[in-house]
């Protein structure tokens, strides 16, 4: 059973890594590449980073409960690599319910964010927050990385 915990823990790490990766470097580059306009391409990207935001939410919580239910010590859950996903879920939750929400807002308001004026602050306000989301994924991505050499290592001292 531990083996198969353990193999829970990894495949929910690797999941919401690749695609953390897949969207960040495949989707939303292509979606402007491919797609006929700045509007449509974002709407493609927002509604993307939602099931992304979703989907490592739930592979942040299913790699915790593995690694409760393996180690059978509340203790496993403040070990560093535990820490490196919660701090991923917590990044993520803030992107998707203060930062994506609010560019959503302002995407309303604007209308059409290609359409809008250069000099306008609706679309400055979008701006600055699209800096943000693009570090918090960025911050994901890092504890990710962190928290899959974290566990290889654990592996390696029989943790």
């Amino acid at each position: 059973m531990s083996i198969f915990l353990r193999t829970v823990e990894f495949l929910a790490l690797s999941l919401w890594l690749g695609s953390d990766v897949f969207l960040s470097f495949v989707v939303a580059p292509g979606a402007f590449r491919v797609l006929a306009g700045r509007d449509q391409a974002g709407a493609m990207v927002g509604f993307a980073l939602w099931w992304m935001h979703m989907i490592g939410v739930i592979c942040g919580i299913t790699l915790l409960l593995a690694r409760l239910l393996r180690t059978r010590a509340a203790s496993s859950l403040v070990a560093p690599a535990a820490l490196c996903v919660l701090a991923m879920i917590a990044l993520t939750v803030v992107s998707q319910h203060a930062v994506s929400l609010r560019m959503a807002a302002l995407r309303v308001q604007m209308g059409s964010i290609q359409a809008t004026a250069a000099d306008s602050p609706l679309l400055a306000e979008f701006s600055r927050l699209h800096r943000v989301s693009v570090s918090l994924e960025s911050g994901v991505l890092l504890a990710g990385i962190v928290a899959m050499y974290l566990m290889v290592n654990e592996l390696r001292e029989g943790l």
